[in-house]
C-alpha cells in the first residue's frame, strides 16, 4: 500500500511539472460547459520516460515495462483529482475515467527498439517499443468504440443502473472485445445489455509500415539476404491523419496480437508519431573540395567539370554532358522537404540509343536519396485492396511514384506504356496530385469517395527520337515542329519540365567513343578508365549530392529579375506567333528550380545571376526542342562542352556563357524593359 501511495505521489508531481494537471482541468472544463453526462471520460497524456525516471525510477520502470499497471495508477490519480477539485459536476466513478499514456520516446538501447527485419515475432512482452518504418498503405479514418456502458438485466441488481460495468478499448483489442453480447454481471451473474446511447466513439486508421531497406528491391541497390514484411499500425483519435504514404516515421507503440478467428495478426498500437528527417553529411571529399577551390574564379566551372566526369562507368567523359548536368540538377532538389516549394525537376531524354541512356539514368538513380525504378507492369501511383482485418474497408497502397517521395522515380522508355497510363502520367505531371476513386458498393461504404494524394518526386523518362531534319533552323524562325519529338505526344513532352535531346553535333559520332569505352571496359574490368574516375568515385559523387541536397539557398534580386524579365519578354515575343501559348506559368517555376539546383550543385547558398543564365539556357533549349524556334541564339554546347580536359576549353565555355548572359540582358531590356523591376511574387 505504501508503495502504491508513493507511486501516486510521484504521478501527481510529474503531472504538475509537465502540465498534465492543467490539461486535465481544461479537458474537464469542456465537459462541464457541455453539461452532458458521459459514460467514459478519456484523458490522454504525453509521457517523457526520461523525466519520469529522473523523478521516480520505479514509476519509470512501470511505464516502460508494465503500461497497463501504469495506466491504472494514472487513472486512480485522475479520478481523485476530479473528485477533490470537483472538476465535473456529475457523479463520476473510477470506472468512467479512461487514461491513455503516450510515451514520446524510448531509452536509446537495443532492448527498446523493434527492427522490422527481425524474425520470428513471437508472443513478446506487451510494452512500448520504438520502431522506424516507411508507410506503404493506409485506410480511411473510421470509427471505433472507445468505451461502452453495460447494465444488468436483473432489475433488482444494483448494477442495473449507474456506471458499474464500463468497458474501454485496450491495446490490441478488437471491436468485439469491447462491444458484444455475452457479458455477465460480476455481482449476480445475470446477462448484461449495452446502453447504446452511452457509447463513446473515436477515430481509427490503419497504416502499413515496412522497413526502409525493402525499397532496395525496387531500386538499383544490391539486394541483401534479408526478409521484409509489412506491419499493421493502428492510429487512434488524435493520431489519425498524422502519417502520409511514402514518408518515413519513428513510432513508439505497443505490439499486440489481433485475434480474427481463425487468424492472429501481429499489429502495433501507436502511442506517438514523429517524422524522420533525412540527415545530410557535413563535408565533401577532399578531391571535390580541392576542385571547388580551384574553380572559384568562375561561377560555372565546378558544375561543368562535375557533370563532365559524371557517370564515367557508363559513358566516356564529355558524352551526353547536357543530360548528365540535368540529372545532377534533378538529384540535388528535394521535392518532399518543403511542401510549399516547387522543388521538382522532371527530365525527359530523347535519344536514338535508349539502352545507353537507360543505363546512365539507372546509374544516376542509385545516387538519389530515394530512387525507385518503376516496372512497366506495376502500379505507378496507387491501387486498392480490401483490408484484411475484417473491416471491409479499402486499403490504399502506394505505387512507385508515392514510394519515391522525396526522391526520383525512373519511368524508363515511355514507348512501352499504354495510352491510358500516358494520359494519367500527363495529368499528374501537370497537377502533381493523383486522385483515387473508392467505389462505395465494393468496399461497404455508404457512398463513392474520391481521395487526392500529392506526388512529391522527380520523374525521369526517355524515348526514342526521330532522325533530325537536315533543314537548317534559323534563330528567327517561328515555325513549329522543326524538331521531331518521336513517338512522345506533344502534351506529354510539354508536361515534363526539362526535355534533353541526346544527340551529338554534326560531325561527331558517339558510336566511336562508346565503342572504345566498351572495349576498354572489357579489357580492364573494374579498373578506372579515365583520370577523372581515379579522382572522383561514385562514393564521392554520392557525398557531394547529399551535401548539396541539404543546402538552403536564397534567390538574389539580380537572378530573380533576370528570370522574371526573360519570362515576360518571351511571352511578348512569342505572342504574335503560335508559340505564344507555349510559354506557360510553369516555365518560370522550372527556371526557378533550375537556378536553385545549379546554385546547390556549385555549393552556394545564394542563387546568383549566373545560375539564372544556366536556367534560361536549359529552359530555352527545351522549349526549342518542343516547338522548333528560339527567341534567343542558343550557342552550341553552351550548357556543358563535349571536352573539359584543358583550361582552354573551360575558358572558351566561360566566354560563351558570358556572351549568352549579355544576350539575355539585351533581350529582356528590349522586349520587357519594365519587367526587370518587378518581383517574382508580382
Amino acid at each position: 500500500m505504501e508503495d502504491l501511495l508513493s507511486l501516486k505521489e510521484s504521478i501527481v508531481i510529474y503531472l504538475d511539472r509537465s502540465g498534465g494537471l492543467r490539461k486535465l482541468i481544461e479537458t474537464c472544463s469542456s465537459w462541464k460547459e457541455s453539461q452532458q453526462e458521459e459514460a467514459v471520460y478519456r484523458f490522454s497524456f504525453d509521457v517523457n520516460p526520461t523525466d519520469v525516471l529522473e523523478l521516480d525510477a520505479r514509476l519509470g520502470d512501470c511505464i516502460l515495462h508494465d503500461p497497463l499497471k501504469a495506466a491504472s495508477l494514472f487513472q486512480s490519480v485522475c479520478y481523485l483529482s476530479i473528485k477533490t477539485l470537483s472538476l465535473i459536476e456529475h457523479t463520476v466513478t473510477e470506472n468512467q475515467v479512461c487514461v491513455v499514456l503516450k510515451p514520446t520516446h524510448m531509452p536509446p538501447f537495443p532492448h527498446y527498439f523493434l527492427d522490422f527485419s527481425e524474425f520470428p515475432r513471437g508472443y513478446g512482452p506487451m510494452r512500448p517499443l520504438a520502431m522506424e518504418g516507411l508507410v506503404i498503405a493506409m485506410t480511411r479514418v473510421t470509427k471505433y468504440t472507445q468505451g461502452a456502458r453495460f447494465l444488468c438485466t436483473e432489475e433488482k441488481c444494483p448494477c442495473s443502473r449507474g456506471f458499474h460495468h464500463i468497458r474501454v478499448h485496450a491495446p490490441g483489442a478488437t471491436e468485439s472485445a469491447t462491444v458484444r453480447s455475452g457479458f455477465i454481471c460480476f455481482l449476480c451473474s445475470s446477462p448484461l445489455k449495452e446502453d447504446v446511447k452511452s457509447r463513446v466513439l473515436g477515430d481509427k486508421q490503419l497504416i502499413e509500415l515496412v522497413h526502409v531497406g525493402a525499397l532496395d528491391v525496387l531500386g538499383v541497390h544490391d539486394n541483401l539476404s534479408l526478409r521484409y514484411q509489412s506491419v499493421t499500425l493502428f492510429l487512434r483519435d488524435e493520431l489519425c491523419n498524422s502519417m502520409k504514404i511514402g514518408q518515413v516515421y519513428r513510432v513508439v507503440g505497443i505490439p499486440a496480437h489481433v485475434h480474427q478467428w481463425p487468424n492472429i495478426i501481429w499489429s502495433i498500437e501507436a502511442s506517438s508519431v514523429q517524422t524522420v528527417m533525412p540527415e545530410y553529411p557535413c563535408k565533401i571529399s577532399d578531391n571535390f573540395h580541392a576542385l571547388h577551390a580551384a574553380s572559384a574564379c568562375s561561377p560555372w566551372r565546378f558544375s561543368a567539370i562535375v557533370a563532365n566526369s559524371f557517370g564515367s562507368a557508363i559513358v566516356p567523359p564529355g558524352l551526353y554532358s547536357t543530360l548528365k548536368l540535368a540529372l545532377l540538377l534533378s538529384l540535388v532538389l528535394n521535392e518532399g522537404e518543403d511542401p510549399d516549394a516547387n522543388n521538382h525537376l522532371d527530365v525527359l531524354a530523347l535519344t536514338s540509343d535508349t539502352l545507353i541512356i537507360d543505363r546512365l539514368m539507372t546509374y544516376s538513380l542509385g545516387l538519389a536519396g530515394r530512387g525507385i525504378r518503376h516496372p512497366v507492369t506495376g502500379e505507378l501511383f496507387a491501387f486498392l485492396s480490401r483490408d484484411e482485418h475484417g473491416t471491409g474497408m479499402a486499403n490504399i497502397h502506394a505505387g512507385s511514384a508515392m514510394l519515391a517521395t522525396g526522391g526520383v522515380c525512373l519511368l524508363g522508355d515511355l514507348t512501352c506504356y499504354k495510352k491510358d497510363r500516358i494520359d494519367t502520367l500527363q495529368s499528374v505531371l501537370e497537377s502533381r496530385t493523383v486522385a483515387v476513386f473508392i467505389p462505395g458498393k465494393k468496399y461497404e461504404e455508404d457512398a463513392d469517395q474520391q481521395l487526392s494524394f500529392s506526388i512529391k518526386c522527380n520523374f525521369w523518362a526517355l524515348a526514342g527520337a526521330s532522325a533530325p531534319s537536315k533543314k537548317p533552323i534559323r534563330p528567327e524562325s517561328v515555325l513549329l515542329g522543326s524538331v521531331e519529338m518521336g513517338p512522345v505526344p506533344p502534351q506529354v513532352a510539354e508536361a515534363f519540365g526539362l526535355v534533353i535531346q541526346c544527340r551529338e553535333p554534326i560531325g561527331h559520332h558517339p558510336l566511336l567513343p562508346m565503342t572504345v569505352h566498351t572495349l576498354r571496359q572489357a579489357i580492364s574490368p573494374g579498373e578506372p578508365l579515365y583520370p577523372a574516375c581515379m579522382q572522383f568515385t561514385t562514393h564521392d559523387y554520392k557525398e557531394l549530392l547529399a551535401y548539396a541536397r541539404g543546402l538552403k539557398v536564397n534567390m538574389t534580386p539580380e537572378a530573380e529579375k533576370m528570370i522574371h524579365g526573360y519570362y515576360m519578354a518571351s511571352r511578348r515575343v512569342r505572342s504574335d506567333s503560335a508559340q505564344g501559348s507555349s510559354v506557360h506559368v510553369t516555365s518560370i517555376k522550372v527556371m526557378v528550380a533550375l537556378a536553385h539546383a545549379h546554385a546547390k550543385l556549385n555549393l552556394r547558398t545564394e542563387v546568383l545571376e549566373e545560375d539564372a543564365v544556366i536556367a534560361v539556357l536549359l529552359c530555352e533549349n527545351a522549349m526549342t526542342l518542343k516547338h522548333g524556334a528560339s527567341a534567343l541564339v542558343i550557342p552550341p554546347d553552351a550548357s556543358v562542352p563535349c571536352a573539359l580536359c584543358d583550361l582552354d576549353s573551360l575558358r572558351r565555355r566561360d566566354l560563351i556563357l558570358k556572351e549568352f548572359h549579355q544576350q539575355i540582358l539585351h533581350f529582356v531590356y528590349t522586349y520587357a524593359p519594365g519587367a526587370a523591376t518587378y518581383t517574382m511574387e508580382e
